[in-house]
């Protein structure tokens, strides 16, 4: 494999594909010649000349030049060289190091110091201070072996762990790091393990370090006992990635042995069967892929029992995992507020939306109960409990639709949305007992992702779509055409003064009410110019400060666990300082509050019996298109749900899921509730806000890894139960967050949902200087012609999304559910005549 020499030293890799894991063995070397290799140059007495770096085998190549006598200019040559992991099934001796290493602790937690030299004393040093040890050597004898010498001091002989996948090549694990290191007077070997309370920058391939090993063995050892197989069999345990993470919740020596005890019986068993030779995290297998569904006379309802058979022994343990665990009841209690402020917000926002579309039909308290009736049976009773179920802008439009019909043919409207509601739960119905979920496994990656960003458009354009109804009510009217309040203009012609007309602005926006509430403006062609500018800034500030918290791990301020807990803590914050700025802050002010209208009886039956026969099989038809729609939101969240890189360990439940939300539809329309189902993009940030995530630095670029997701039911049924205690609160005091922080929260939600989206960062490419793209895996794997022509290809998808998405005639939103099943057969017999299916598999794998 070709490469351009990189800063301070040559590197050779070669790249063997199909293992998920692996390690590498650095050697470094420092010579006193006088040449450093730089990219495509080199340094020759502090001055850079320009060498031509096109094709040129890093290993093999070689200068002919000569450079003047200078001490300070270093030859530094590096070579990297795959070692197997070790099986600890075949080999005693991998054992027996870790015994060993067990009955003589050497181990230090929550090492405070960060940089390298300083890190590698205190390990030395926690050597010579255990004196049943006898150590025979010195800390400058130990140096001089550990790292390279003269003016570069680097790590001579490391161990590192990588992963490789068909997406993204080869990604060195930065998290741990494994030292070598040989002195010819030692007696016998050390293992030292550090944790370090922050992770540490130690070199290029190093920038996020928690865990240092340090292995020291003598120069003249057994074969079996060198450096480097000792160096072997600890990487071998610190590939796991879901190890490390128990490891760092180790609060004690006594519990960090057991677990290294526990990981390497259960190496021993695992790597005694012949399909799990391997130590590396085994992902879920696709939950379509179920071989004894072949050997099955009958399919129906095969989806359904192998779901059930996949998820009922963890049905204990969604309980426990919500409850045991370091900073689990941080993080379910962080995810329970998001949850209800992301949840019960969009529920008013939408109670108005079909208030006004059904003239108090459906309304808000409507809306409340049935998020929360429906929440916490999915909850209860789904398969993935981390699916969250909404009530959405597509499913009000379609309950406008129905009003609309039942206006126009004088039909009972209640009867109606019963029957198209029950016809829809019939079809999927069918969809699940024949295993149509199958079809999911033609649902790629771009699929997903132009389904969300749509999702995004239509969060982003209720928000803007709110700030012109404002703006156009309130800033852009005939009173305000003078560019003067009117009650100002006339006040100041009649007393002629500037005093005057400062009093008279100050009487104008004095408090009219003693309370905090707000109340609407009732004035008529008034000029009201504050208002919208109001509504901007909270807005806004309610997007400004999401954001800036929900980043604030980022920031070098306080320290880690503060940090994270402002930005587990990002939502509610936002919301609640801005309804208390709108609210109290500005209450001079009166912005306009949501309207709320008591329901005369929240359970009504639906009089269904009333409908004619025509009526019921065109409610056939209306329920067949809604039930397209349910199919394809409902799968593709629980795709992004399930998607390989959250690392997620209980199984899918796709079948399942749709039977489950098929029941609770079907309860609702009979009493004429609002329908729900899985909801973008909160089902993917309910994943995230329960995870624990890891910085990578590669090429001076940051992106974060899930490392462990905790599966619970309990944050989805706490928070639906606070949604159902919300119906209490009504009108007042949820009358105090304003209608721009509902608007502010629908950006929030439609920006933090692009976070990790692909199709969004090769957007974003196009107006990239090309020196500046990340090192992305289609990046350095994939022509960028053809990464932008799948760009291209995707936009286009999406802009006739949109175009029925989105338009004002409402029965061509009912093309829409058909459009996303189309996307489908266009991914896989159109885009790969385009586009080769080698390119193909790294720009839209998983």
């Amino acid at each position: 494999m070709k490469m351009k020499p990189h800063v301070h030293w040559n590197q050779g890799m070669s790249s063997s594909n199909g293992d998920n894991g692996e390690i590498w063995n650095k050697q470094g070397e420092a010579t006193p010649e006088s040449l450093q290799l730089l990219p495509g140059g080199v340094t020759v007495n502090g001055r850079n000349e320009s060498l031509p770096t096109d094709g040129i085998d890093s290993k093999h190549s070689s200068y002919d030049i000569t450079f003047p006598d200078d001490e300070e200019n270093t030859l530094l040559a590096g070579k990297f060289e795959k070692v197997p992991m070790k099986d600890f099934h075949a080999e005693i001796r991998a054992f027996r190091d870790v015994e060993d290493f067990l009955n003589r602790t050497l181990l230090i937690l929550d090492l405070q110091t960060t940089g390298l030299m300083q890190i590698v004393d205190a390990m030395l040093n926690k050597l010579h201070s255990v004196k049943e040890i006898g150590v025979t050597f010195t800390l400058e004898e130990a140096r001089v072996a550990i790292f390279t010498q003269n003016s570069v001091h680097l790590l001579s002989r490391t161990i590192q762990g990588t992963t490789f996948t068909e997406e993204c090549g080869y990604q060195i694990d930065q998290s741990w790091i494994c030292i070598l290191c040989e002195l010819p007077n030692l007696t016998r070997r050390h293992v030292v393990i550090s944790r370090l309370h922050h992770p540490a920058n130690l070199g290029p391939t190093s920038q996020e370090v928690q865990f240092v090993i340090l292995v020291m063995t003598p120069t003249k050892e057994k074969s079996t006992k060198t450096a480097l197989e000792t160096g072997q069999t600890f990487s071998t345990l610190f590939l796991d990635m879901d190890f490390r993470h128990q490891l760092l919740e180790a609060s004690t020596d006594a519990d960090f042995k057991q677990l290294l005890q526990k990981k390497t019986k259960l190496l021993i068993e695992h790597q005694g069967l012949p399909e799990n030779r391997k130590s590396h995290l085994v992902l879920n297998s696709s939950p379509f892929e179920d071989d004894d569904e072949e050997n099955s006379r009958c399919n129906i309802g095969r989806g359904i029992y192998n779901d059930l058979k996949r998820r009922l022994p963890h049905y204990l343990s969604d309980y426990k995992d919500g409850i045991i665990g370091h900073k689990t009841i941080h993080k379910v209690l962080s995810t329970i507020f998001f949850l209800y402020f992301a949840c019960v917000l969009p529920n008013i926002a939408f109670g108005m939306l079909n208030n006004n579309n059904t003239h108090g039909a459906i309304d808000m308290q409507k809306i409340l109960f049935s998020q929360c009736f429906g929440g916490v049976l999915f909850s209860v009773f789904g398969g993935q409990p981390l699916i969250v179920l909404l009530t959405t802008a597509p499913l009000a439009l379609y309950t406008k639709l129905i009003y609309n019909i039942c206006e126009d043919f004088d039909l009972d409207f209640y009867a109606m949305f019963a029957c198209v509601g029950l016809w829809n739960a019939f079809f999927l119905f069918l969809y699940v007992f024949l295993n149509l979920s199958k079809l999911m496994k033609y649902s790629s990656r771009s699929t997903e992702e132009i389904f969300s960003i749509f999702i995004t458009f239509a969060f982003s354009a209720d928000a803007i779509k709110d700030t012109l109804k404002d703006f156009n009510k309130n800033y852009h009217t005939p009173a305000c055409e003078g560019g003067s309040h009117p009650a100002v203009q006339s006040d100041a012609m009649s007393n002629g003064s500037v005093a005057n007309l400062t009093n008279t602005f100050t009487t104008l926006i004095s408090v009219t009410n003693d309370s905090a509430v707000p109340t609407h403006v009732t004035g008529v062609g008034e000029c009201l110019r504050e208002n919208s500018i109001l509504f901007l800034l909270l807005m806004l500030g309610t997007v400004w400060t999401g954001l800036t918290l929900y980043n604030f791990t980022k920031t070098p301020f306080l320290n880690a666990g503060k940090r994270e807990m402002l930005a587990d803590y990002a939502l509610p914050v936002a919301v609640i300082v801005m309804s208390i700025f709108g609210s109290i802050v500005f209450k001079d002010i009166k912005l306009k509050p949501f309207e709320y209208t008591p329901a005369e009886t929240l359970f009504k039956v639906a009089p269904i019996h009333t409908l004619p026969a025509s009526a019921v099989f065109a409610a056939a038809g209306l329920g067949f298109s809604l039930s397209l729609l349910f199919f394809m939101d409902q799968n593709i969240s629980s795709a992004l749900v399930n998607t390989p890189s959250n690392k997620l360990k209980k199984g899918a439940a796709y079948h399942w899921d749709l039977f489950v939300v098929a029941v609770i539809n079907a309860v609702l329309s009979i009493f004429t509730l609002p329908w729900i189902h899985a909801a973008l993009p909160h089902s993917p940030l309910h994943v995230k806000a329960l995870a624990d995530l890891e910085d990578r630095i590669e090429q001076g670029h940051v992106h974060q890894v899930v490392v462990h997701v905790r599966e619970t039911r309990l944050t989805g049924i706490i928070s639906h139960v606070l949604i159902g205690l919300s119906m209490f609160l009504l009108p007042y005091p949820m009358a105090y967050i304003p209608r721009p922080v509902l608007d502010g929260l629908f950006l929030y939600v439609a920006i933090t949902a692009l976070y990790g989206n692909q199709m969004f960062d090769r957007i974003l490419l196009l107006f990239t200087e090309q020196s500046a793209y990340p090192p992305n895996h289609y990046v350095r794997r994939v022509p960028q012609r053809k990464v932008h022509l799948f760009t291209a290809i995707q936009l286009a998808q999406l802009f006739i999304l949109c175009i029925f998405g989105f338009s004002p005639i409402p029965y061509m939103k009912m093309v829409f559910p058909i459009l996303l099943m189309v996307l489908m057969p266009i991914r896989h017999k159109l885009v790969p005549k385009l586009i080769e299916p080698k390119y193909l598999k790294a720009l839209d794998g998983h």
